[in-house]
């Protein structure tokens, strides 16, 4: 039986049509990665005078991540702007109107259960300086002892980018409030230092209060 011969204009759409899938999967890009905002809030800053990299949120418990909040009932209802520091639960909360507040999970250290009470930010540094107490060189001779005349700021300042001082009116009440160096310690009780927070959060916080907050800590 005789074959009828394909023509050359029905051979070219055959070849168009088989062509067609390959022709739009070439044109079809894969999506971008998408990028936790969780790990997009904590990734490397950028602008500053010394790096702040980003933060490996996998030392930290979730909990402890900065997020917007009901303001527990639990705690002493205060204006809008405070600053209330709960050292017992390990979050510092900035109320804001109708009921919420932001949170931040911090780590607090031995200074930081010598002071309760209400308290005034009268100073705010970037990169501040750093100088152990006495009583830190006494107890770790050679761990502090090197720094008795203090340390400028910069990546391995152990206040990191940024510290807010809590003033008692004009007398300066020791505690701070700022960053730090080891990000795993967010959540719990440490050894030394005040309250802080991870780097990403401690200025964060910094953009959001001004001279003269109010600050409340209780525990």
């Amino acid at each position: 039986m005789a074959i009828d011969p394909i023509k050359p204009e029905s051979l070219m759409r055959r070849l168009v049509i088989l062509a067609a899938p390959l022709m739009l999967a070439a044109c079809v890009t894969n999506p971008p990665p998408r990028v936790s905002p969780m790990v997009s809030m904590y990734g490397p800053v950028n602008g500053e005078a010394h790096p702040v990299e980003a933060t490996d949120i996998s030392e930290v418990d979730p909990q402890y991540l900065r997020q917007e909040v009901d303001y527990p009932r639990s705690l002493p209802q205060v204006a809008p702007g405070t600053i209330v520091v709960d050292i017992n639960d390990k979050y510092l909360y900035l109320v804001q109107k109708n009921g919420k507040a932001m949170r931040y999970g911090v780590g607090v250290g031995k200074q930081g259960y010598s002071f309760k009470g209400w308290a005034t930010i009268k100073r705010k540094e970037e990169w501040p300086h750093w100088t152990p107490t006495a009583n830190m060189i006494k107890l770790q001779p050679q761990r502090y002892g090197p720094y008795a005349a203090g340390l400028p700021g910069g990546e391995d300042n152990p206040l990191g980018p940024r510290a807010l001082y809590l003033y008692d009116g004009d007398r300066d009440t020791m505690f701070r409030i700022h960053g730090t160096i080891e990000p795993w310690s967010i959540g719990q009780q440490v050894s030394s230092g005040c309250i802080r927070l991870l780097n990403q959060d401690i200025i964060d916080l910094y953009g959001r209060v001004p001279s003269g907050t109010r600050v409340l800590v209780v525990g």
